[in-house]
């Protein structure tokens, strides 16, 4: 059974297509030793971290109510509660259903605090400090202090001991899509003040070298990696398909803002060679970043789409040969 560590894109409702993606290699026979997910990436990320397979995925997708991931507040009606939402909250939608089914599939485990997900693992990279063994890392964007947390890793930067914080939290935190959903609020733990998070991408949607050995030592397995977004420009309608007020010009300005460092900040990394070699591209066309209300048929086909693109990556990947041709390299 191959070891690797994993990497998933955000991507909202596009996220489905990485499901089809795990799911393939789970059945190639892999064994996830850590994952590293934003947004969408890192509700499957923190899944595959607490074990469950491939049957266990198959059946959280399916008790997942897409419908319900845009979950409306007071007054609840159509166009008037997203339009104070946005203007209160910032945030469309509450974000509180997915948080909901997050926490329910992990406890369903026995996974409920970052402690539940410590490794322990003496051949790992020689500077890895000890707030960096965990199996599962989701990406957050600190707006307060304009900054990328690595969750749990930086919980420490916000006074916070990781192993007594939530994973559903952390994730909810990842999934903060500007404009959509509500921003996360963390207390610091030491002095009380509020920073406000939203959605990992902005700053990092595919941190592909999360994984990558610092001290120069040959890795002892890949890190593979799932993109689900496409490049930009083609790629910006499907981001933000109107969420509220879309005929403002400072509303779609500002959505192509937003689009552009979700998309842009990774995607010259993603165009180095040895970054594309380990990287499994799923066409997740069919449905929009928040098309929450996709059919089955829309759903099914980027399934699909994700285990076929899994199988192309399988049959030519070559783990000796990246070797050879990607050697270890400082972090960046």
């Amino acid at each position: 059974m191959p070891d690797a560590d994993l990497v998933l894109e955000g991507g909202g409702m596009k996220g489905i297509g990485l499901a089809g993606a795990v799911t393939a290699l789970l059945r190639a026979g892999y064994a996830f030793q850590r994952v590293a997910g934003t947004s969408a990436g890192a509700i499957v990320g923190a899944l595959l971290a607490a074990g469950v397979g491939e049957r266990g995925l198959s059946d959280a997708m399916a008790r997942l109510r897409y419908e319900r991931v845009p979950d409306r507040g007071p007054p609840r009606l159509p166009i008037l509660s997203e339009g104070l939402s946005l203007l209160h909250s910032a945030g469309a939608y509450e974000g509180d259903y997915i948080h909901g089914f997050v926490r329910d599939q992990l406890e369903r485990v026995g996974v409920r605090t970052f402690a539940d997900l410590r490794r322990t693992d003496g051949g790992d990279d020689v500077n890895l400090p000890p707030e960096r063994r965990y199996r599962l890392v989701v990406t957050a964007t600190d707006v307060t202090r304009g900054r990328l947390l690595r969750l749990p890793w930086d919980y420490g930067l916000l006074g916070l001991d990781p192993d007594e914080q939530i994973v559903a939290d952390a994730v909810r935190a990842s999934i903060s899509i500007p404009l959509y959903f509500d921003p996360v609020i963390v207390r610091d733990g030491v002095t009380g003040e509020p920073t406000t998070l939203v959605d990992g991408g902005v700053l990092s949607n595919y941190p592909i070298e999360t994984f990558d050995r610092t001290d120069l030592r040959p890795p002892r397995w890949p890190t593979l990696g799932v993109k689900i977004v496409p490049e930009l420009p083609a790629g910006d309608p499907e981001l933000f398909p109107g969420i509220a007020l879309p005929a403002l010009a400072p509303v779609k300005l500002l959505e192509q803002v937003v689009a552009t460092a979700i998309v842009g900040n990774d995607q010259t990394y993603a165009e180095r060679p040895c970054v594309r070699r380990r990287t499994i591209n799923v066409d997740t066309s069919a449905v929009g970043i928040v098309e929450f209300d996709a059919s089955a048929a829309q759903r099914d086909a980027v399934i699909a789409n994700g285990t076929a693109a899994a199988e192309r990556f399988l049959a030519s990947w070559d783990w000796d040969a990246f070797q050879l041709a990607c050697p270890p390299l400082p972090a960046r």
